[in-house]
């Protein structure tokens, strides 16, 4: 049970991605921007990415106590400061297309992260796989928002 603490920094480094993300909000700019029918509703969104940043944090756990301080974490790491990056650029910068390819770059660090985990710490990879499949929504959206507004 006493291994569970170690548990604690990867929720406060998973949680504060989160927050940086959090300090860009959707505002007027957003609301005014052409979306399309399949867009889910606002609040699903929070709920959403709690679960995920949970599931996140634990993946990197594991990774970590079955590879140490590897190419899984540093993978890890990197997909969190993409993460974190979404946001700054969506809403922020109001730049489409660069949340957009920001969402590749997760995507391919969430890919990255599976496949660095998959043979010594497959319960790892399995935790990425929602977010795998959220993040590959989301760039469907943010892709098809950068159509309908050039």
């Amino acid at each position: 049970m006493s291994h569970l603490i170690t548990l604690v920094p990867f929720v406060i480094l998973t949680f504060a991605a989160s927050a940086v993300g959090g300090l860009f909000r959707p505002g007027a700019w957003y609301a005014s921007l052409l979306k399309p029918d399949w867009t889910p509703p606002g609040w699903l969104f929070g709920p959403v990415w709690a679960v995920l940043y949970v599931m996140i944090a634990v993946a990197g756990w594991i990774a970590w106590r079955r590879q140490g301080w590897g190419a899984a974490l540093a993978i890890w790491l990197f997909g969190l400061l993409a993460n974190a990056a979404w946001s700054w650029l969506f809403f922020g910068k109001q730049w489409i297309g660069g949340a957009l390819v920001d969402i590749v770059v997760m995507w391919i660090s969430i890919v990255a992260f599976i496949a660095a985990t998959w043979h010594d710490s497959r319960t790892a990879g399995l935790l990425f796989m929602p977010y795998l499949a959220w993040v590959s929504f989301a760039g469907a959206l943010n892709a098809e928002i950068w159509r309908l507004n050039g």
